[in-house]
């Protein structure tokens, strides 16, 4: 139907232009220079006089060509066509009509963007600039029209206001109601989809008006809203259909507690204009409007004067005050009157003015960048109550919420510190934004019917009966989380015959409401469904055969190396002490150096064994031996009680002990079935597609191993705790477990079940069901329910304290021998010097020893060791 329109109305504006004479576009052009030469303008305007909007839009282009031509004594004259918003065609014909009879200079109007996009058309054509006053102007207007120009603020910034407004209550859904207008849909809906995005919500859906929607069509696009959980709806219509639709919401009971309603500026900014008995149905509507500073002296001048003359002019309106539609369009007379005196009146020319345009309009500054203005920055955030509304406050883009405006205004990113708000129903506190299932619609959960792990998700379809049964720890703690909610929701489980489990996350807000059984929290299915918190432990286990320890040298384990380390010090330490000590009684202890080395090892080693007190002559070896006897006799009985512990009880060792050396052999891996695991083991850790096989079920696995088809699977830890308790003696885990992974309960982006679900689940978690369930699903096989404890090496920590015994011992024994060396040698030493001094006096007595004074002297000077036998032989 609108194809068959558009070219109905490009044939009538096909034949209009082939009937009007070329000389009329000259004519045109002569008469905008003739208007130029007696200072005066022809300006046309395309409004509906039939709309609030398009009366303030008169009203203000009057007062906007008086007030031109009293500052600059430039009459303009403007020419008024009525529009009907209804019907496109209308406006492209008053635009030919305004350009080929009026012999207009430019066109300010129309308000929708389907009558701005005809009429441009011909405005291009005739280089005749047009001012749209609708909301929204794409971005690539300006190459195809550039005779098009954006009179009126972008708003689609008063979207982030309104996820702003979602944010600040934690609501994470909402339901949009547009009008079916392609610019009604396609210009606001997308800012408003990525601005709830940014802050966690989403939308649930969309609803679309028809501009002509019967009340039966309200009704019942109403009810369907109602049967639906959530309560948060934003609203985005024309004024006329939303009072329609808030009287039928107030109807139905719609306008009560628990409802959140928030409209766009093309309501709130016109909802001055509501009489007090259409207001009575929209009591507790939040909205966005659009600032008007009336703190100046000019803005109170205008709003004083168009109150006036808008009484005078309509009398049937009950409300006179002026809307930032009425603003814009007195502004929009004010830019073609500088135009006109800054152009020479040619078209083209004219243009090129309007483009130059920079001043402070009553809408804010006037400045055209790709031929619109700059878009709106600042809204307010009103509450209807009573006869009229209240202003809570201001978002800006920048700053966020605000009480007030200016430099000491404090600025949130919520509305909480705003003044309180009045909703629906007339309760002061927030409402959650969504309501329970009813039990005419109970929520759809999905459930993977080829779970090849029954401990978790156990789908029995019995034919007698044409029923389906659902069993397993997962789905048992699902209805455990349940129960633990504040409120009843009713829920039907629904099986999933697809082995997939990406296409069945896929399917949540489509087929299902929920998913729940054995599904991973990974981030590619975050495209799809958000998940609650994981209620299994997280992580990617690698499962290997396991296998006997090697026993070649099992004699060295029962001790770590640090503790080798020790013994061997400690010994060497004491031998030498006691070889130090016993070696002047024993001549067989002196030698070469080789054969002092040899004896000194043999001694240390020897002492471990035997005591040795006979053939030991000090006290001080005996009391290094003795404790360091003691100390041996412990160590060697630990070792000996832990080798013979090692050796009886068996030891297994991975196979396989890292995935660098399942690389490097190029061996194969499992994984489950229909898991994320296979893109990580590719992506992430770099095995061949070709080296990667998938199984089902912990049964699967074990065939796979036995028959040597894979030398490793990667499992993630719920599962693999499975498998672990079925084949504890035949499979282990070998190196880490990698983060990824963990069981969750799946729901829409958004949901607000979510977080109610979340609570339930700690509560669940943290009274210990989740640890019952897992006790009463996941059983341990017999033989590993008898496990043998894992013997350890020991290590020196152990016997610290009698190594530093032993050791001080065997000091305290070296420095008392020390110290018994230095006192003889320094007592033989006096005596020595003593007998020089007598033989020398009774040598110089006798001439017959006269000569071998100096033989003794050189004697005086020798070695202490060999002086007292070389006395004795003179």
């Amino acid at each position: 139907m609108k194809w068959l329109l558009f070219i109905l109305v490009l044939s009538l504006l096909g034949v209009a232009l082939l009937l009007k004479p070329s000389g009329s576009i000259a004519a045109g052009r002569s008469s905008g220079t003739k208007g130029k030469q007696n200072v005066n303008g022809v300006i046309g305007a395309i409004v509906d006089r039939s709309s609030r909007i398009g009366k303030e839009e008169i009203v203000a282009m009057e007062m906007a060509r008086e007030d031109v031509y009293r500052h600059f004594n430039q009459n303009l004259t403007l020419v008024v066509k009525d529009a009907d918003q209804r019907n496109p065609i209308r406006a492209a014909l008053a635009g030919l009509d305004l350009i080929n009879t009026q012999q207009v200079e430019a066109i300010v109007g129309p308000q929708t963007w389907e009558e701005v996009s005809l009429v441009a058309d011909i405005c291009t054509e005739k280089q005749i600039p047009i001012f749209s006053l609708a909301d929204t102007t794409p971005e690539w207007t300006a190459e195809k029209w550039p005779f098009l120009l954006g009179a009126s603020h972008d708003n689609s910034a008063q979207m982030k206001a309104i996820a702003g407004i979602v944010q600040s209550w934690n609501w994470h859904q909402v339901t949009v109601i547009h009008e079916e207008v392609g610019s009604w849909t396609h210009g606001v809906m997308p800012y408003l989809h990525d601005s709830l995005r940014e802050v966690g919500a989403e939308i649930s859906q969309f609803v679309g008006l028809s501009p002509f929607a019967s009340p039966d069509s309200l009704s019942r696009e109403l009810e369907n809203l109602e049967k639906e959980q959530c309560r948060v709806f934003v609203v985005h219509l024309s004024l006329p259909l939303a009072v329609r639709l808030f009287e039928m919401a107030k109807k139905l009971k719609m306008m009560e507690k628990d409802y959140v309603w928030i409209t766009t500026h093309h309501i709130t900014s016109l909802v001055h204009s509501i009489n007090a008995s259409t207001i009575s149905s929209m009591q507790g509507i939040v909205g966005v409007k659009s600032y008007l500073s009336e703190t100046g002296q000019r803005s109170q001048d205008f709003s004083s004067r168009f109150r006036q003359r808008f009484r005078r002019e309509n009398s049937e309106e009950e409300n006179n005050e002026p809307g930032i539609y009425a603003v814009q369009a007195y502004d929009a007379i004010w830019t073609i009157a500088r135009a006109f005196n800054g152009s020479k009146g040619m078209n083209r020319e004219l243009l090129e003015s309007v483009l130059q345009t920079d001043f402070q309009g009553l809408s804010g500054k006037v400045q055209f960048n790709n031929h619109k203005v700059a878009p709106t920055q600042m809204f307010q955030i009103i509450n209807v109550a009573g006869k009229s509304y209240r202003e809570l406050g201001f978002w800006s883009s920048e700053l966020g919420f605000s009480e007030t405006i200016g430099k000491h205004a404090a600025h949130s990113s919520l509305m909480n510190d705003l003044e309180q708000v009045l909703w629906p129903g007339g309760p002061r506190y927030t409402p959650r934004g969504w309501t329970e299932v009813t039990k005419s619609k109970p929520l759809l959960v999905g459930v993977p019917s080829k779970s090849g792990y029954k401990e978790y998700v156990k789908v029995e379809y019995n034919q007698s009966r044409n029923s389906t049964s659902f069993d397993g720890l997962a789905i048992q703690l699902f209805e455990e989380t349940v129960r633990r909610l504040p409120f009843y929701l009713p829920y039907e489980f629904v099986a999933f015959n697809d082995i997939s489990y990406d296409n069945l996350v896929d399917q949540i807000g489509k087929t299902f409401d929920a998913v729940v059984g054995d599904v991973a929290i990974v981030a590619s299915r975050y495209k799809h469904a958000e998940f609650s918190h994981p209620f299994t432990e997280t992580g990617l286990m690698l499962i290997v055969p396991a296998r006997s320890g090697n026993k070649a040298w099992s004699f060295i384990k029962p001790f770590t190396k640090p503790m080798w380390a020790s013994i061997t010090f400690i010994t060497l330490y004491n031998g030498f002490v006691v070889w130090l000590i016993e070696r002047p009684a024993h001549p067989e202890l002196r030698g070469s150096m080789l054969h002092q080395i040899g004896v000194m090892l043999w001694l240390s080693f020897n002492t471990l064994f035997s005591l040795q007190g006979g053939k030991l002559h000090s006290n001080l070896s005996r009391m290094s031996v003795v404790v360091w006897l003691f100390v041996a006799l412990v160590v060697i009985q630990t070792y000996t009680a832990n080798l013979t512990s090692m050796l009886t009880v068996q030891r297994l060792e991975p196979a396989v002990t890292s995935v660098e050396e399942l690389l490097k052999s190029n061996a194969a891996v499992g994984y489950c079935s229909g898991s994320y695991v296979e893109k990580y083991l590719v992506d992430v850790l770099g095995f061949p597609p070709a080296n990667i096989e998938h199984y089902g079920s912990a049964e699967e696995y074990a065939q796979a191993f036995d028959k040597e088809e894979i030398a490793a699977a990667f499992i993630g830890t719920p599962l693999a705790k499975i498998l672990l308790a079925k084949y504890c003696k035949k499979f282990m885990q070998a190196g880490p477990t990698f983060s990824i992974g963990g069981f969750g309960f799946a729901f829409p982006w958004g949901s607000p079940l979510l977080a109610s679900i979340n609570e339930a689940l700690l509560k669940v978690s943290e009274n210990g069901t989740v640890v019952q369930l897992e006790n009463k699903f996941i059983r341990e096989d017999k033989q590993c329910q008898e496990k043998d404890d894992e013997i350890h090496s020991l290590s020196s920590k152990g016997f610290r304290a009698l190594f530093i015994i032993t050791g001080g011992t065997s000091t305290i024994a070296l420095v008392i021998y020390i110290f018994r060396i230095a006192n003889y040698f320094s007592a033989h030493t006096a005596i020595r010097r003593l007998m020089l001094t007598v033989f020398k006096h009774w040598c110089y007595q006798s001439k017959r020893f006269r000569r071998r004074v100096s033989d003794v002297d050189s004697l005086g000077n020798s070695s202490p060791h060999h002086a007292p036998s070389q006395l004795s032989q003179v």
